[in-house]
């Protein structure tokens, strides 16, 4: 059942362009190089296929490219990559191709980025259901799992630490995380999964630690991660990070004067949490001196 789903969803009919659009490079990758494979294996793509850039490029010569008669080929490619980089009258040509586009032609706009309402947008959209792929990025829980799929994919496997670790140096970006794989399986001996002292030894850090990491071992009161973890934050502006540890420190003493106030079953009569964002907070409120709270938060 399952293997006659697929085959129809190969089989369905090319349309005349897709937006391949999200924020995961590897994903926007993968899937052009299925949309290449599938047209190549229509014709020839040596003549029948164009690339332009969208910082650079001009509506009227995607227009002109995507109305070219293929060559010994029933189809032939035109690719625009960070086509959300298109400047506005650009894009106004190509929504207007669009309203009556050549059958003979697959326009692939990639982008990174791209509002649902714009107009180019809508237009790709009405071309048909599966005219816009999604392309967005795992959330970081998420990312874990698919990387021990991905190392299968390299002929290697990892344990589960093995595959947050690798998570945790190199980040979210799937291309990195892709290409430290491809490392690993050529370092790797023998037929035993990848655990995380190889991944340490043969991984370097060069993921940022993220800013609300830092405000939660502040709240916490672990010196030695904040110290750890600011010394992994290049990019992170000092004065937001302030304003990010102020804010936690006045949830907590709301917390603290609410905990002091209601008893437990009030508190649990509550539809919604006034207090978004603390149940993960990793301070326990209830065990911290109001004072030591109330001194911190006056001294920001």
């Amino acid at each position: 059942m399952n293997g006659m789903a697929t085959q129809k969803k190969q089989e369905a009919p090319l349309l005349p362009v897709y937006l391949i659009v999200g924020e995961d490079a590897l994903k926007r990758d993968t899937v052009m190089k299925r949309l290449r494979a599938r047209l190549a294996a229509l014709g020839d793509l040596s003549f029948n296929a164009d690339e332009f850039n969208g910082e650079t490029a001009l509506g009227g010569d995607v227009v002109a490219a995507c109305n070219t008669v293929p060559f010994a080929s029933p189809v032939r490619l035109v690719e625009v990559r960070a086509a959300d980089k298109l400047k506005k009258a650009d894009a106004e040509q190509l929504v207007s191709y669009l309203g009556s586009p050549n059958g003979s032609t697959v326009l692939a706009l990639v982008a990174e980025k791209l509002a649902k309402n714009t107009r180019l947008y809508k237009a790709v959209a009405a071309c048909g259901k599966t005219a816009v792929i999604d392309c967005a990025p795992l959330k970081r829980y998420e990312l874990p799992r698919t990387v021990r799929s991905m190392a299968v994919t390299h002929g290697v496997t990892l344990t589960e630490g093995a595959a947050v670790k690798l998570v945790d140096l190199v980040g979210e970006d799937t291309v990195h995380l892709d290409s430290e794989l491809k490392k690993i399986a050529l370092a790797h001996r023998g037929t035993d999964a990848v655990n995380e002292h190889e991944i340490v030894d043969m991984v370097s850090r060069t993921a940022e630690v993220k800013p609300w990491e830092f405000v939660d071992a502040f709240a916490a009161r672990d010196v030695r991660k904040c110290l750890l973890y600011l010394g992994r934050m290049d990019s992170v502006s000092p004065h937001a990070l302030l304003a990010m540890c102020t804010t936690r420190l006045r949830e907590l003493v709301c917390a603290r004067s609410m905990a002091s106030s209601i008893s437990l079953s009030e508190a649990g009569s509550f539809n919604q949490s006034p207090l978004v964002g603390l149940d993960t907070a990793p301070m326990n409120i209830s065990q911290s001196p109001p004072n030591a709270t109330l001194r911190a938060a006056h001294a920001l």
